[in-house]
């Protein structure tokens, strides 16, 4: 009896976890749709901060999501090593939440070490290959890397799904750079 009440509760919260998965996942494709064909750039701004307030909720543990906006202070405050602890000990707990990985990149970004930020990057985009954010950090890497075409392809992937997105703005300023590394 202890086993099968054990299995049912265990069931349920499976189907909770993969329902409110399931259902921050249709809002964000929602949104990207719209995203991919709003034309004026405040409805598009409007669109973008609905994405990151979803991103940076956990789907199923508000605790995460109190972490994550703590390890966030921290980082804007420039504790950076304890704003690393913080965001390592949610990725320990949910390897699969993007947003958790996307903060960790942002911290090693501002620690200057580029490796750890791309390969978290990385992580970010095999959960979540819209992320324009974890994109944009991508391209300003590759800029301090002086990795220009690589740049380029960065933001130009978030183009595709983000058309009006303001760091597509760089493109002729990295082009500037490669046409005078090459003179």
């Amino acid at each position: 009896m202890k086993l099968r009440k054990f299995f049912l509760i265990t069931l349920y919260i499976g189907i909770f976890f993969t329902s409110a998965q399931s259902s921050q996942e249709n809002i964000l494709n929602n949104l990207f749709n719209q995203l991919e064909k709003v034309n004026n750039s405040k409805s598009a701004v409007l669109l973008e901060a609905k994405i990151w307030s979803i991103w940076n909720e956990h789907p199923t543990n508000s605790k995460l999501t109190e972490k994550l906006e703590f390890g966030t202070e921290l980082m804007q405050y420039g504790d950076y090593n304890y704003a690393l602890t913080v965001f390592d000990n949610i990725i320990v707990t949910d390897p699969k939440w993007s947003e958790a990985w996307n903060k960790r990149a942002t911290v090693y970004f501002l620690m200057n070490q580029f490796k750890n930020s791309l390969d978290d990057i990385d992580k970010v985009l095999n959960i979540e290959p819209r992320h324009f954010g974890a994109l944009s950090g991508q391209a300003r890497i590759f800029i301090k890397l002086q990795k220009y075409e690589k740049a380029i392809k960065s933001i130009e992937r978030a183009l595709k799904f983000y058309p009006s997105f303001k760091s597509g703005e760089m493109i002729p300023k990295i082009e500037r750079l490669i046409r005078e590394e090459s003179i």
